[in-house]
C-alpha cells in the first residue's frame, strides 16, 4: 500500500559472495532504467533514476551470502512495474512484479427524486483506488441491485475514482449499502445509507402527473378534430341551403315537390344526428372538465402535504444541536431543498392545468354555439318543408 516499505527478493543459488561483483536493479520501462547499482564494492547511484532517489537500499551484510534483495521505502503508485535483478558477470537475471494498491472508503448521499418511478436517487463515489476496482449496490437483505456500470476516471498516476447512481423505491427495509472492492489486493470498503419513508414520493404524485398529461393530449386531439369536422359540416350545409334555394325556384310539378319534401326530411334527420353527436361530445367535454378540476384539487392537496413535510423537516433541523448530529442535519437540509424543488414543479404544473381548463371552457362554449347554429338551420329547413307541403296541398 502507498507509504509502506517493501523488499524485492533476489539471491543466487548456490550462494556466493556478491560484494565483489557488479549487480544492478532496474526497471526496463524507465529511462534511465537503473533503480539501484552495486559496483566496486559500494553503491553506485550516479545513474539512478531520480524517482528512486533516497528510497532504495541493500542489505550489505548479506551480500556475501548471495542475497541482493532491494528495500524500497515509501512506495507510491508510480513504483508499479516489473523489476529486474541482474548480474552482468554471470549474465543471470531475475524478475519480480511490484503492485502498489490503494483503497479508500466510499461516500454515499441522496441526489434527488425520480418522479417517474416514485423513487429516490442515491449517489456513491470513492477516490484513490488501484488497481481498477468494482462498485455495486446492495439492498437491506444483501442482494445486489441493478444500477448499471459505474463511471470511472484516472489521474496521471493511473489511480481510479469510481462513482455510481441507483434509484431505489420504498420497501420494508430502506437500508442500502455501497461497496467497492479490488480482488487482486484483497481490499473491500463499504458505506451504508438509510432513506426515511417520507423521502419517497407518493404514487399519487405520479398518477396525477400522468393523468394531467393524458388529459392534455386528449383535449388537444379532440379540439383539432372538432374544428376540422365543424368546418366540413358548415361547408356541406352551405351547399345544401344553396341547392334548396335553386330547387325552390324550379318547383313546378307535384312529383318534384314530393321528391324535394323527401330530401328535406332526410336533411332534417341528418341535422338531428349532428345535433345529437355534438350534444354527446359536449357532455363528454363537461365530464372531462370535471375530472380535470378534481385532479387540480388533488394537486393542491399534494402541495399542502409537501408544505407540511417542509415545515416538519425545518423544525427538526432547527431544534437539533451539537456536532454529533451535524451530518444528519445536513442530510435533512438537503431533503428540504428536494421538497422545495418538488413543490415548485407541482405549482408550475398547476399553472399549466389552469390554462388547459380555460381552453376546455372555450371549447365547450364553441360546441354550444355550433349546436345552436345547427338548430337554426334545422328551423330554416322545417319552414321550407312547410312551404313545400303547402304547395303540394294547393296542387
Amino acid at each position: 500500500m502507498p507509504g509502506d516499505d517493501v523488499v524485492l527478493p533476489c539471491h543466487v543459488d548456490p550462494p556466493q559472495d556478491l560484494s565483489q561483483f557488479t549487480v544492478e536493479w532496474g526497471r526496463p520501462d524507465l529511462k534511465p532504467r537503473f533503480v539501484h547499482v552495486w559496483h566496486n564494492q559500494k553503491e553506485y547511484l550516479a545513474d539512478q533514476n531520480k524517482v528512486f532517489k533516497g528510497r532504495t537500499s541493500l542489505f550489505n551484510d548479506k551480500l556475501k551470502d548471495g542475497n541482493f534483495s532491494l528495500k524500497l521505502s515509501d512506495v507510491r503508485h508510480s513504483d508499479n512495474g516489473r523489476y529486474r535483478c541482474y548480474n552482468p558477470k554471470e549474465k543471470t537475471e531475475y524478475f519480480i512484479q511490484l503492485l502498489v494498491g490503494s483503497a479508500s472508503s466510499p461516500g454515499a448521499s441522496l441526489s434527488g427524486l425520480d418522479v417517474s418511478s416514485s423513487g429516490v436517487m442515491l449517489d456513491c463515489s470513492a477516490a484513490g483506488w488501484y488497481p481498477e476496482p468494482e462498485m455495486f449496490w446492495l439492498d437491506g437483505d444483501g442482494n445486489i441491485m441493478s444500477a448499471g456500470a459505474a463511471e470511472k476516471s484516472t489521474d496521471p498516476d493511473g489511480v481510479y475514482t469510481v462513482s455510481s447512481r441507483v434509484t431505489v423505491e420504498k420497501r420494508n427495509n430502506n437500508n442500502f449499502t455501497c461497496r467497492v472492492q479490488q480482488r487482486d489486493i484483497n481490499q473491500s470498503r463499504e458505506t451504508h445509507i438509510h432513506v426515511p419513508d417520507d423521502f419517497f414520493i407518493n404514487e399519487s404524485s405520479c398518477s396525477v402527473s400522468i393523468s394531467f398529461n393524458v388529459i392534455l393530449v386528449v383535449m388537444f386531439v379532440l379540439g383539432v378534430a372538432f374544428i376540422i369536422w365543424m368546418k366540413k359540416q358548415n361547408k356541406n350545409e352551405k351547399k345544401k341551403l344553396k341547392k334548396i334555394n335553386e330547387e325552390q325556384k324550379n318547383l313546378i310539378t307535384a312529383p318534384r315537390l314530393e321528391d324535394e319534401l323527401e330530401k328535406r326530411n332526410k336533411d332534417q334527420k341528418i341535422i338531428d344526428q349532428q345535433i345529437k353527436s355534438l350534444t354527446e361530445m359536449l357532455e363528454e367535454l363537461k365530464e372531462q372538465k370535471k375530472q380535470f378540476d378534481d385532479q387540480t384539487v388533488e394537486a393542491d392537496k399534494m402541495i399542502e402535504e409537501d408544505e407540511k413535510k417542509f415545515r416538519a423537516v425545518d423544525d427538526e433541523v432547527t431544534n437539533q444541536t451539537g456536532n454529533v448530529i451535524e451530518k444528519k442535519a445536513q442530510g435533512y437540509l438537503k431533503l428540504k431543498g428536494i421538497i422545495v424543488e418538488t413543490k415548485e414543479k407541482l405549482t408550475e404544473k398547476k399553472k399549466g392545468h389552469q390554462q388547459v381548463g380555460y381552453m376546455t371552457d372555450k371549447l365547450i362554449k364553441r360546441t354550444n354555439d355550433e349546436i345552436n347554429k345547427l338548430k337554426e338551420r334545422k328551423e330554416e329547413i322545417e319552414n321550407h318543408v312547410k312551404k313545400i307541403q303547402k304547395q303540394l296541398d294547393e296542387k
